[in-house]
């Protein structure tokens, strides 16, 4: 029979990409999610019967034991930017990947790759950094084995960061950015489930591994490239650090006051903190060289779903070579 590896948030983002993977891998993969219901688009990921989504809870020991019974390998690629309810920081990207990987430990599961974040740092003043560096440490003191995975921010299709602000630049001629002068190293989000395939089929060791793409860019630097996809003129607008605080905190009330019926997915104050430091992959790391993987270049990819916020759309390529004919 098949190896069977279950993916915890495996319709996510990145989860998909490394269901997918698994799938044509010839494993059996078991999509662990809040709502199977709202997962099914990962079936055709393999044969039928081959990705099939489950409920489970992290918060809950008996709902992550059971998704884990029969796995001969664990991901976990849960976690959240903004806390809502009780989906805090310390429950979902902390006391999460703790419970995932002692549960898989008591279960013989040996291989586990957990996905975290560049910046994961206990002494960090972001509390979204603190949970992840506690995170990783519960995983390593379960699993020394596992691979930590520590992606600058990630692009492709269906991502939230270009996707965001592209959409954003449709409306008014300016795009108002905090933290103009941060430093990123954007990777594509399939790269970074190569990196886990190549570990869980053995083909790499565990440990950190912090995940870069070719190029390092300021953020202000990374809309103008993303304006340049899009064919759109605007004025990327630095807000002062006081005005960027204040909207922070006005959205964290607005928040709060409503009783989490309105989830701050603008500007949170602990993205502020983590915004204040270059999000980089380290000089000493260990990253794609060490596992063979030349990552891609933003150029070569964000065209490909970028288009759509083009004022022509699908077209205005066609556009542009009909205007070549003419000319």
């Amino acid at each position: 029979m098949s190896k069977l590896v279950t993916i915890f948030g495996g319709s996510g983002f990145v989860g998909r990409h490394i269901a997918r993977r698994m799938a044509k891998a010839g494993w059996r993969v078991r999509v662990a999610v809040r709502n199977p219901n709202l997962a099914m688009h990962v079936k055709p990921y393999g044969a039928v019967g081959q990705v099939e989504p489950v409920f489970c809870n992290i918060r809950d020991d008996g709902s992550v034991r059971d998704v884990l019974a029969g796995a001969d390998a664990v991901v976990n690629c849960v976690g959240i930017l903004v806390e809502s309810g009780r989906n805090g920081f310390e429950a979902v990207q902390a006391e999460g990947p703790g419970r995932i990987a002692r549960l898989a430990a008591e279960a013989g599961i040996s291989r586990m790759v957990q996905l975290s974040a560049i910046g994961a740092d206990a002494g960090s003043p972001s509390a979204y950094a603190r949970s992840k560096a506690a995170g990783e440490a519960a995983v390593l003191a379960a699993l020394p084995g596992a691979m930590v995975l520590r992606p600058s921010v990630i692009f492709g299709p269906g991502d939230s960061f270009f996707n965001r602000f592209a959409a954003m630049a449709q409306f008014g001629p300016v795009l108002p950015i905090t933290g103009a002068g941060t430093r990123f190293q954007p990777v594509y989000v399939d790269d970074v489930a190569a990196a886990a395939e190549l570990y869980l089929l053995d083909g790499a060791g565990g440990g950190i591994y912090e995940l870069g793409g070719p190029e390092v860019k300021t953020f202000r630097a990374l809309m103008q490239d993303m304006l340049g996809v899009i064919r759109k003129r605007r004025w990327v607008l630095a807000l002062p650090q006081p005005a960027a605080q204040t909207m922070a905190w006005s959205f964290d009330m607005l928040q709060k006051l409503s009783g989490g019926l309105l989830v701050n997915r603008m500007l949170t104050r602990d993205q502020l903190k983590s915004l204040a430091r270059d999000n980089v992959v380290a000089p000493d790391a260990r990253g794609f060289a060490d596992l063979g993987i030349s990552p891609a270049a933003m150029g070569a990819v964000l065209p490909g779903y970028l288009w759509r916020f083009r004022p022509d759309g699908q077209y205005a390529v066609l556009k542009d070579a009909a205007r070549n004919l003419r000319t």
